[in-house]
């Protein structure tokens, strides 16, 4: 049986998501297929819109990727929140990043001088400063950087509006998995579900996070060099009143460790995230959740008194040069939004924005060209063999 629609986007998650609906806007026939939309690395993520805390060396052109995303937030999620009735939680908290000990005080002054030399906001503050700001914070606290620009949303609820926006837009959806692309006469023309179902389209954008790069079908030459990087995460809950707790995301380098806490207005606070290395492994390890609670109590020691109520692992896209691969590739049909490693929710709006920029126009847009798939196809044929 075959079935056919203008866009098929493969991948069920908030990137292929957001790209259903934009194009279903543009009047695109669009289907997508997975078989538990909304699921993904969403379900794992603490959702922190931090373009400004994130930066990192080397890292410059996709700070500006990262801030077209954010100053699109507030009308995004306003939009969303219009279209699918569903609350984001969406919050312009901001972020305080502290320092535990000298070493950790000399790596945030450096990220400080980064930020200032990239013409992005944050303030220093002294150890006293930051406490009263947060008086949760150990009393160990050497300074830190507020940043009242980095936001959050609720990585759970947008994948939910998601799935409902997509639905009132006539997104439809195949719930089982792709098992193969199509391609006919040298060009994407679908793919093959696990039951034998062709689902055939103008054009295929494949959205699958970290499993990008393993669809049966895509020549060698376009195939996303994506990669699983695991993260756990712990989730806590604050008793009511949950104001005198963390009224903004706070996070630290502990024993060289990334580590942050994100208070939710609903009192769940969520605690993140390990970075691991290790192929496709999702268990959930005791040594994992004993990094993450040892470290966040040295920040905050008082969250050893809150109920614990989740602990999960799930995989970022990551990619060779951290960065998404947005737009079309050398295979005509066939266009890419995966790789976003640790800014997919961040990087939503943008990436709806671009996608649906490219499947009615054929153009990548200036923002996004440095972004295009075709930078890896281009890297592997300049190889020696």
């Amino acid at each position: 049986m075959s079935r056919t629609s203008d866009v098929l986007v493969v991948g069920g998650g908030i990137i292929g998501l957001v790209t259903a609906w934009r194009a279903a806007q543009r009047g695109l026939a669009t289907a997508l297929v997975d078989p538990e939309p909304g699921g993904g690395a969403a379900r794992v993520a603490a959702g922190m819109l931090a373009a400004v805390t994130e930066l990192h060396y080397g890292e410059q052109t996709l700070l500006g990727l990262n801030l077209a995303s954010a100053r699109r937030y507030p009308e995004f999620a306003a939009e969303l929140t219009g279209a699918s009735g569903e609350d984001l939680g969406y919050r312009r908290c901001g972020t305080l990043a502290v320092a535990l000990d000298a070493d950790d005080r000399a790596l945030l002054r450096e990220l400080h001088s980064l930020q200032r030399a990239s013409g992005l906001e944050s303030e220093w503050l002294s150890g006293r400063e930051c406490r009263r700001l947060e008086p949760m914070l150990a009393p160990g606290v050497r300074g830190g950087l507020r940043v009242d620009g980095d936001h959050q949303v609720d990585p759970r609820r947008l994948a939910r509006a998601l799935v409902v926006a997509c639905e009132r837009a006539g997104v439809v959806f195949h719930r089982i998995w792709a098992e193969r692309l199509e391609v006919v006469g040298d060009r994407a023309a679908g793919v093959v579900a696990t039951d034998g179902t062709v689902f055939t389209a103008g054009q295929v954008v494949l959205a699958g996070g970290s499993l990008s790069g393993r669809l049966a079908g895509v020549p060698e030459e376009v195939l996303p060099p994506v990669r699983p990087v695991k993260g756990q995460v712990v989730r806590l809950t604050v008793p009511r009143p949950y104001a005198p707790f963390l009224s903004r995301t706070v996070r630290a380098v502990v024993r060289g460790s990334q580590v942050y806490l994100v208070p939710r207005e609903n009192g769940e606070l969520v605690v993140g995230a390990t970075s691991e290395e290790l192929g496709w492994d999702t268990t959930v390890t005791a040594g994992g959740v004993y990094q993450l609670l040892r470290d966040a109590h040295d920040l905050v020691p008082g969250i050893t008194e809150l109920p614990f109520t989740e602990t999960r692992a799930g995989l970022r896209p990551g990619s060779p040069d951290n960065a998404p691969l947005l737009g079309p590739t050398a295979l005509p049909g066939l266009l890419l939004a995966t790789g976003h490693y640790r800014n997919g929710v961040l990087l939503t709006p943008v990436t709806g924005d671009v996608l649906a920029h490219v499947l009615t126009t054929g153009e990548l847009p200036d923002e996004a060209r440095p972004f295009s798939p075709q930078r890896f196809s281009a890297a592997r044929t300049e190889q020696p063999v």
